[in-house]
């Protein structure tokens, strides 16, 4: 399995478990909710849905006929297929959440693993942030190192494309250090925190990126 197929099928999964949708609802929450799917194409939604669905972790279930008897042979219309995680997929997926190697930190693997926070417990999501975090700070080790090296055989343009990817990456480094620092104290704190406090939150009581969004990892240059 690739590694695009593998995080596609987590996010399908993930999708899953929050409630049964037919084919064109997952394509409208992968590309609107959690918008991380430009690069996919749709075409490739469908053969992953039959993949998942011979591993026994969804179903796939006839959904509901028009109104009219009649209008399905005249007009082609008939009842979406509606797909439902089943037991052994619901397992799977949490299994599948538990799981904090490097893969986890990964840019397009870490956005998608973000997204399903809400469904991760506590001590993984700090391992996952951590690891992150971790990684990012290599990254700005080598590029502080390889601008140092370079700096003067630059032009002015490549100098300053340079200096965007090593502010975007210690934009998100600072980022996940609020983040952790929102997981070891904002969880058991949030209770006590006023509702006009709250709007400056998201959902899972923790602090909003500007802009209400998470940085987009491809702006990062490795």
């Amino acid at each position: 399995m690739s590694r695009r197929s593998g995080i596609l099928e987590f996010a399908v999964l993930g999708l899953l478990r929050e409630s049964p949708m037919h084919g064109y609802e997952l394509r409208k929450r992968l590309n609107t909710s959690l918008g991380l799917f430009r690069a996919f194409s749709y075409g490739s939604l469908y053969p992953c849905l039959k993949t998942l669905a011979q591993q026994g972790w969804l179903t796939e279930e006839p959904g509901t006929p028009p109104e009219d008897p009649l209008a399905a042979p005249l007009t082609g219309r008939r009842g979406k297929i509606v797909y439902r995680l089943t037991a052994e997929g619901k397992e799977h997926f949490e299994d599948l959440l538990a799981q904090t190697g490097p893969d986890a930190w990964e840019d397009e693997h870490f956005g998608i693993r973000f997204a399903f926070f809400g469904q991760t417990s506590r001590d993984v999501r700090m391992r996952v942030l951590e690891g992150r975090r971790s990684r990012l700070e290599e990254r700005l080790d080598r590029m502080r190192a390889s601008l140092a090296r370079t700096r003067e055989r630059l032009d002015d343009y490549t100098l300053e494309l340079q200096r965007h990817g090593l502010e975007s990456v210690e934009r998100e480094v600072r980022w996940l250090n609020e983040l952790i620092e929102s997981e070891r104290t904002g969880r058991t704190s949030r209770r006590a925190t006023a509702p006009e406090e709250r709007s400056t939150q998201d959902k899972g009581g923790l602090p909003r990126h500007r802009g209400g969004t998470p940085p987009d990892p491809s702006e990062d240059t490795d």
